[in-house]
């Protein structure tokens, strides 16, 4: 469903280039969860955006389903780690996850439906009235994922989405997008600077090495497909996963 091929970005600042992604290659399975982790500053978020189509690369390409990605490509959606600054204060919940329905210019009724179900999915159907500024960061969050899934898309792309939450809230996200992801069937490309949350979620983890960057594994997350907080964290192979990319990041930051 994604390919990501030889992907190379370059940035011209003050007459100097600063080669942020060198060589990028892998792909994504349809269906598939995959995270990306790696040092801070590595470009995580830059391939995000290129893979989104919000950036050019400088060489490579991307294709979704089969086509070359040269803007925001049907059937993806992102939901980025600023929720409150991708919600719009002055519309109600639903109105927040229903404004991308209406951009495809969808029949109201096939618009209510689409958005009861993505809110019921996130647990806010008795908050599909209220504004985004009266709610929690986490719920705000929820909002945004919400609006991601109406949007029914074949690829969801989240850069850091829980880097701005406190730790019992990001629990409750990682264990609402693993049952989104299970039940939608999408395809996720998961972006975190957490280890842990890296090995937790994911079915393969793709590390990337420090700037300028390229994969430095692409790793199978052999842990069983049911998890939960508690066992899965206690698990011996998850602490050996953990280690493995921890020495792979550590690794990259000494070759600096």
């Amino acid at each position: 469903m994604l390919e990501i091929s030889g992907l190379r970005k370059v940035y011209a600042r003050g007459g100097h280039q600063i080669e942020a992604l060198r060589d990028i290659t892998f792909g994504v399975d349809d269906g598939q969860f995959v995270c990306v982790v790696g040092p801070s500053g590595c470009g995580k978020t830059t391939l995000l955006r290129c893979i989104g189509g919000l950036l050019a690369p400088t060489a490579g390409q991307t294709k979704v389903g089969g086509s070359v990605v040269t803007g925001p490509p049907d059937g993806l959606a992102v939901v980025f780690q600023e929720y409150g600054r991708s919600l719009f204060p002055w519309l109600r919940v639903h109105e927040n996850v229903e404004l991308p329905l209406k951009a495809k210019r969808l029949p109201a009724s096939e618009r209510a439906a689409l958005v009861g179900q993505a809110l019921t999915e996130v647990g806010l159907s008795d908050a599909r009235g209220a504004y985004p500024w009266q709610l929690s960061g986490g719920m705000q969050q929820r909002v945004a994922i919400a609006r991601a899934l109406a949007y029914q898309p074949r690829v969801l792309l989240m850069d850091e989405p829980f880097a701005a939450v406190d730790a019992q809230t990001r629990a409750d996200l990682e264990d609402l997008v693993r049952s989104v992801w299970k039940h939608f069937g999408v395809t996720l490309l998961f972006v975190t600077h957490d280890i842990d949350e890296a090995v937790y979620l994911g079915q393969r983890v793709v590390v990337l090495s420090n700037s300028p960057t390229v994969v430095a594994e692409d790793l199978a997350i052999d842990l069983p497909a049911d998890r939960d907080q508690l066992s899965t964290r206690a698990d011996p192979r998850f602490i050996e996963l953990r280690g493995h990319i921890y020495s792979l990041i550590q690794q990259a930051k000494r070759a600096v």
